[in-house]
C-alpha cells in the first residue's frame, strides 16, 4: 500500500492504493469516475485515454502511484456545468457516436490533438486518433466533430 495524492478534474484527491491498481482502476472503481472506460486491457483501444499532465495518456497503462502529485482530467472534468466542452458539443451536434463506449477515449484524445494543433487537417485528425477504435461509426462523423469543436474554439 502507498498513499496517492492527484488532482482529478479539480479536486485534490488523497487515497490509500496498492501499487498494481491502474490509473483507469483507480478513476472508475475508487472515485467512481466511470466515464472513463477499460475497454481492450491491452492499451490498444483508447476507451480509457485521459489528460495527465497535459497530455493524453492510456490509463490502463499506468499505475495510479505514477500520477502521484500530478494532474488528471477525465470526460466528467470537461464540461462547465451545463455548458458542454466543444468536443462534447462537436459529437453530438455531428452524430460523432453510436454505441458511446469510444467516446470518452476519442474525446480526451481529441482535447490532446486541437491543444498541440488548433487547425488540424482531417488527415491530422485521423493521425492524431490513430490510438483510439471505434467499431460503430467509421470515424467519418468522429473528424466532423473534431473540425467543428476546432472552429468553435478558434
Amino acid at each position: 500500500m502507498g498513499q496517492l495524492s492527484v488532482t482529478v478534474n479539480g479536486t485534490q484527491r488523497t487515497s490509500d492504493v496498492e501499487s498494481r491498481l491502474l490509473l483507469v482502476e483507480y478513476l472508475r472503481d475508487t472515485l467512481n469516475l466511470t466515464g472513463t472506460h477499460l475497454g481492450c486491457d491491452t492499451s490498444g483501444c483508447g476507451a480509457c485515454t485521459v489528460i495527465l499532465n497535459g497530455s493524453a495518456v492510456k490509463s490502463c497503462t499506468i499505475f495510479a502511484v505514477q500520477a502521484n502529485g500530478g494532474e488528471v482530467t477525465t470526460i466528467e472534468g470537461l464540461a462547465s456545468g451545463d455548458d458542454l466542452h466543444p468536443l462534447q458539443e462537436g459529437f453530438w451536434e455531428m452524430h460523432g457516436l453510436q454505441c458511446g463506449f469510444c467516446t470518452p477515449g476519442m474525446i480526451m484524445s481529441s482535447v490532446d490533438l486541437l491543444r498541440k494543433n488548433p487547425n488540424p487537417t482531417e488527415n491530422e485528425i485521423r493521425s492524431g486518433l490513430a490510438g483510439n477504435f471505434c467499431r460503430c461509426t467509421g470515424y467519418h462523423n468522429i473528424v466532423k466533430a473534431v473540425q467543428y469543436a476546432a472552429e468553435k474554439m478558434s
